[in-house]
């Protein structure tokens, strides 16, 4: 058993994962196939394209455990870290247990989520599951792979990059339920294996799912022989999340170049993978990248791709779910989608008049959830814009997250400084004008505008 340091005063879950027959050790809560997660042996057969390794099944056993633990596991009230311990039943301990594999793996995690990560492994018992070879013929190597959701950016730049790559471009979907307008190949129909956690999820935070992107992403790369994937995050999106913090929480890097380093370490040491990871929309804004796909494209399917973090339970009028209209996410897609000179259809937001003088008149008038929760997200999502906004000008924090960025993307100090700069420059010319379309009366210039 290997792990990062614990001083012993963080919190301890930890979760075993057991067969459909098997039990956990005393003390060890079951996270069990077939009650608490499944493979589909379908999208299995679609994963396996034209070879299958037994490592393979068993990452993806990690990949669904690890997101498993950190749903149950409540973050503190007064801090952010807390300790997980896994146990995984896998075909090749030994492959597993070695140092490498683990350090690396502890340390992707730990850097990704802001907690301590703990993994032992044991001898899978149950039959070896190995799908039909040669689903799909990718014996000729790929280019890249580019996980593709349900987001914004994964569409425009899944468009953007298969114009210029065609057919050695492998889309991976990596989000069960996403829209899928795109109609080049797809290897994965969806992720191969689903999780039944609603009832005992207890932190809603959802760091991990930054490695479970990273991962399933990364072997579909591995079993395409493709030298890179491609992250369609934009600058907004990759560096914000980082240096505008909120609150108490951990930076968040869940698509960042450095948590997709030590990604890479990962999978060099479990299956010898020389993967990387590339950012071709790092220094653009998602205004940048969506004007771009407009340019490219006639089609109107952006309209479709999902940005919102509120579900039908919070964000619906009429048994219809719309977009909230004020959350961070909603507020960069209404900056980006100004920003690339488009429209949206009526209908898209629960917050449907920016324009207005107060939040109350600004909400659709058979919204019926405008409570205090509401009100919060909309004053938290526009101060996110306003906090990107204003790092254009805070120099030692430019120049002190350049100095990390610079050795992974192979680029001077100085160079990096001034992409960073000059990507949230863009943004704040962004948010400026979006903010002065809105005119002088509106509700969110009290908390957007710049000093």
């Amino acid at each position: 058993m290997r792990s990062l340091r614990n001083n012993g005063a963080l919190p301890l879950t930890r979760v075993a994962v057991v067969g459909k027959e098997g039990r956990a050790p005393r003390g060890w809560p079951a996270f069990q196939q077939g009650k608490h997660f499944e493979f589909s042996t379908e999208a299995l057969r679609r994963f396996a394209l034209a070879r299958w390794e037994d490592a393979i099944f068993d990452a993806m056993v990690v990949c669904a455990a690890v997101e498993y633990a950190d749903s149950i596991a409540r973050r503190p009230a007064y801090g952010w870290a807390r300790h997980l311990s896994v146990r995984v039943p896998v075909h090749d301990p030994a492959r597993w247990e070695a140092p490498e594999v683990v350090r690396s793996l502890c340390s992707a995690l730990g850097f990704l989520t802001g907690d301590v990560w703990e993994f032992s492994f044991c001898a899978r018992e149950e039959e070896r599951i190995e799908p039909r070879r040669g689903y799909l013929d990718f014996s000729v190597p790929r280019d890249a792979c580019l996980p593709y959701s349900s987001g914004l950016d994964s569409l425009a730049v899944a468009e953007i990059e298969a114009n210029r790559l065609g057919d050695q471009l492998v889309l991976v979907r990596v989000e069960r339920g996403s829209h899928f307008k795109y109609s080049g190949k797809t290897p994965f129909v969806k992720v191969p294996y689903s999780i039944s956690a609603s009832k005992s999820r207890r932190e809603t935070s959802g760091r991990s799912r930054g490695f479970k992107f990273a991962l399933i992403s990364g072997l579909a790369a591995y079993l395409t022989n493709s030298p890179r994937v491609i992250c369609p995050e934009s600058g907004q999106g990759v560096l914000g999340p980082v240096l505008a913090t909120v609150g108490h929480s951990y930076q968040d890097y869940r698509s960042h170049p450095l948590f997709t380093r030590r990604m890479e370490s990962f999978l060099k040491a479990l299956l010898g993978s020389d993967v990387r990871y590339r950012f071709p929309r790092l220094w653009a804004t998602k205004g940048e990248t969506l004007s771009e796909f407009a340019r490219l494209t006639e089609t109107e399917a952006w309209k479709d791709a999902k940005s919102c973090w509120r579900d039908g339970r919070w964000s619906s009028i009429a048994g219809s779910w719309r977009y909230c209209g004020v959350c961070a996410a909603c507020m960069l897609r209404r900056l980006s989608v100004h920003a690339a000179g488009l429209d949206e259809p009526g209908g898209t937001y629960v917050c449907v008049n920016m324009s207005a003088e107060s939040l109350e008149e600004a909400v659709d008038p058979g919204f019926t959830k405008l409570n205090q929760r509401y009100r919060e997200y909309a004053i938290a999502g526009t101060l996110h814009m306003r906090r990107m906004a204003e790092i254009a000008e805070e120099t030692e924090t430019i120049g002190a997250h350049a100095a990390s960025l610079a050795p992974v993307l192979e680029l001077e100090v100085k160079e990096v400084e001034k992409r960073v700069r000059e990507m949230f420059e863009k943004h704040r010319e962004e948010w400026v004008n979006y903010l002065a379309s809105l005119g002088s009366r509106s509700f969110i210039r009290d908390w957007g505008t710049l000093n």
